[in-house]
């Protein structure tokens, strides 16, 4: 009985940024469990959306730029109208910038905070009202462990702050719609093997550094931050609201 509790046939998933890296993964894991799959990208150039329909999921993909603030809504009623429901979203697209906080010039700034707050909360907003018409649903926001302590030896301190208010709206809408059956929870991911932690020549090594810094010696794989996606998103998991799930390897522990 544990078993079926993770399973989650025929619900309607949203996954942002879900045709690759961790939003792929991700995705992949609710498609394995039974999920009806919407994802989307600005593009599908690296694949992940083909691979998905190879592995024979009902997937759906919107081609978009999540920034546009008329993005979220568009998302919303394409999936209604397309499966006439929301069960689960998943908050994924994002984007990590390491540069000295004296240099963050304005520009850089907006499209950190856009991606990675501004159009989660726009996300959020849309999804809130089909979810309350239909009776509850699940919100899943992607966070990070910089939303929790300042990362070393990189200076990130506009991600960080992101990524905090992305904790901080995740426990708020936790508290505010737990009375309409809605649970809202995040997944905070240390580092993990994805495009976003390659590192440039000038940059490589940060690598060892992270690895000191987290007890079990290695980065993370998509698979492992997606396994705990799952569980937040299915009924495993249905007495659990406004928790920031970290999934890191113990860096934060020190």
């Amino acid at each position: 009985m544990i078993l079926e509790r993770f399973k989650i046939n025929n619900k309607t998933a949203i996954i942002t940024g879900g045709t690759r890296g961790i939003g792929l993964s991700i995705a992949n894991a609710l498609g394995e469990a039974g999920a009806k799959l919407v994802v989307t990208s600005r593009t599908d150039k690296y694949g992940g959306f083909e691979s998905l329909q190879k592995a024979n999921y009902d997937v759906s993909f919107i081609a978009n730029d999540i920034a546009d603030k008329k993005s979220p809504q568009k998302i919303i009623d394409y999936t209604l109208a397309k499966l006439g429901s929301i069960d689960i979203l998943v908050n994924n697209a994002g984007v990590a910038k390491s540069t000295s906080t004296e240099d963050f010039d304005d520009s850089l700034l907006d499209k950190v905070m856009n991606l990675n707050f501004d159009s989660m909360f726009r996300m959020c907003r849309s999804v809130l009202k089909p979810m309350i018409k239909q009776g509850g649903g699940v919100i899943l926001n992607i966070g990070s462990i910089s939303g929790i302590v300042s990362n070393i030896p990189q200076q990130q301190s506009v991600y960080n702050a992101s990524k905090a208010a992305v904790h901080m709206l995740t426990k708020s809408l936790a508290s505010d719609f737990a009375d309409k059956n809605i649970r809202v929870n995040a997944l905070a991911p240390g580092y993990i093997k994805t495009d976003m932690t390659k590192l440039s020549k000038e940059n490589e090594l940060w690598h060892p550094t992270w690895k000191e810094m987290t007890p079990l010696n290695r980065m993370g794989e998509a698979d492992e931050v997606a396994s705990a996606a799952l569980f937040l998103c299915s009924p495993a998991s249905s007495y659990i609201t406004g928790e920031i799930l970290v999934v890191d390897g113990g860096y934060t522990t020190r």
